[in-house]
């Protein structure tokens, strides 16, 4: 950990454990708050969702739940405009970390989102495993910054973070070799990181289960982790450039015949 992550730690002291957490969702869609709380389950075996779809709606749950550990904010609640709705939240509860949430993941949006005291900023268009893994990384103590603004920060030319730190500059890109990857691990990392099963990577690929198994320990010892979440951390963290792994055309198939769409990977 550098000194800039050291300084911003001692203004974000670290949240409470996993366990008993309170979190708020603020937001005006009943579906997106409904949608996020059931991923939130996934925080640990007792998270109290609370939720909210406007400041002053958020304001009066704050003021009835201090004991709140952590704000997921919509950047564009109604009758707010850009970080409005963040400067209010923060202005009433300094203490308590906020991780914004937009549709646009810019550089501009989350430089003036960190500026404005937020601990990160989450596109929408990310998967669950980001998500969590993203909020897991702001419970900590940490900021969090989407993979491409982490890429694109230079010390030279680093924003401000929370009360004027700059924003920790990021690691160059690496590639799989430099890390001793091959190619084929390369891939079960990008699947991993997208929360796939090993049953989906196996059929993703084209390779036995027991193969998967392996190139995963292979990964976590490269990686210095033990599990997927500290492996997607490991991957914000070094920037390492991920192969696109799309459907096989077996699961093509299987959808078009079914009018599914086939997601996006």
């Amino acid at each position: 950990m550098n000194m800039i992550e050291q300084a911003l730690l001692k203004q974000r002291p670290p949240r409470q454990a996993a366990e008993g957490l309170k979190v708020l969702i603020v937001d005006e869609h009943p579906l997106m708050r409904a949608a996020l709380a059931n991923v939130l389950a996934g925080l640990g075996p007792r998270v109290d969702v609370l939720q909210a779809d406007s400041v002053t709606a958020a304001l009066a749950e704050l003021q009835a739940h201090a004991d709140t550990a952590l704000i997921l904010l919509d950047l564009m609640l109604p009758q707010a405009e850009s970080t409005s709705a963040l400067d209010r939240v923060r202005q009433a509860h300094p203490g308590i970390p906020v991780v914004v949430l937009s549709g646009v993941a810019d550089r501009a949006t989350v430089v003036a989102a960190i500026r404005s005291g937020a601990m990160g900023l989450i596109s929408t268009r990310s998967t669950p495993v980001v998500l969590l893994n993203a909020l897991r990384l702001v419970l900590a103590g940490d900021l969090y910054l989407p993979p491409d603004v982490q890429r694109a920060e230079s010390p030279s030319r680093a924003a401000s973070g929370p009360g004027g730190a700059p924003l920790p500059a990021a690691a160059p890109a690496r590639r799989g070799d430099e890390l001793g990857l091959t190619k084929r691990q390369l891939e079960v990392l990008a699947l991993l990181v997208q929360g796939k099963p090993n049953k989906v990577i196996c059929r993703r690929l084209g390779v036995a289960e027991g193969t998967v198994k392996t190139h995963t320990a292979a990964i976590f010892r490269a990686l210095g982790v033990s599990n997927r979440t500290e492996a997607g951390f490991a991957v914000n963290r070094l920037g390492i450039e991920l192969p696109a792994v799309g459907p096989t055309d077996s699961e093509t198939r299987w959808s078009f015949e079914r009018g599914l769409a086939v997601p996006a990977y």
